[in-house]
């Protein structure tokens, strides 16, 4: 129903942003790998998704094409949802889900959260014939920020606060300059 948004970016964050176009502001969900993409610039593009349930209708949105469609893909898989493949999205970068899937590499997938062996087989027998795209490579308070930011991020994803704080913590000793989504793919690995 609605092939892309363009207008200026109101809200960001790990999860979702806020995208205003024609005086209507839209929510939008997105993954690690698009907010990466998004930078600070206040007029934004992404092509995007309309997930419609029941109870809902959810608008996710991408930086390329390319990641929409490996997406739609995922969701066309028996027992991967919205929610799973935009995780997947966030803990894989588009080229390293196509990748895993035209080599078998059902480990790299199993890493996911809420991705188990059954479900990463049934990814790649389902989506091995289909994927051909060609993807795009693309201080103390800051330190602060991002943690927060992170830990904001992961709690909507729905990880308990306790568990985001103890891997937040440790990849922070390890990397105190970490960026948001690099806490962020470093705690999806290990929750």
């Amino acid at each position: 129903m609605y092939h892309h948004l363009r207008g200026r970016l109101v809200e960001k964050s790990p999860t979702f942003v806020v995208i205003e176009c024609a005086g209507v502001g839209y929510h939008v969900h997105i993954s690690l790998s698009t907010y990466a993409k998004l930078g600070a610039d206040e007029n934004v593009l992404l092509y995007t998704h309309l997930a419609v349930r029941e109870d809902a209708h959810t608008l996710y949105g991408f930086a390329v094409k390319e990641e929409r469609e490996i997406f739609r893909q995922l969701i066309g898989v028996s027992g991967v949802g919205a929610n799973t493949a935009r995780m997947i999205l966030s803990s894989l970068q588009p080229e390293e889900v196509e990748s895993a899937i035209r080599s078998e590499n059902i480990g790299l997938l199993k890493g996911v959260k809420g991705i188990g062996a059954k479900t990463a087989q049934r990814i790649v027998v389902d989506l091995k014939d289909k994927v051909g795209l060609h993807l795009d490579s693309t201080s103390m308070a800051a330190v602060k920020s991002s943690r927060e930011e992170a830990v904001a991020a992961l709690e909507i994803l729905g990880f308990s606060r306790v568990s985001v704080d103890k891997v937040v913590s440790a990849h922070l000793k390890e990397d105190a300059n970490a960026s948001v989504e690099s806490i962020i793919k470093n705690a999806l690995q290990k929750l």
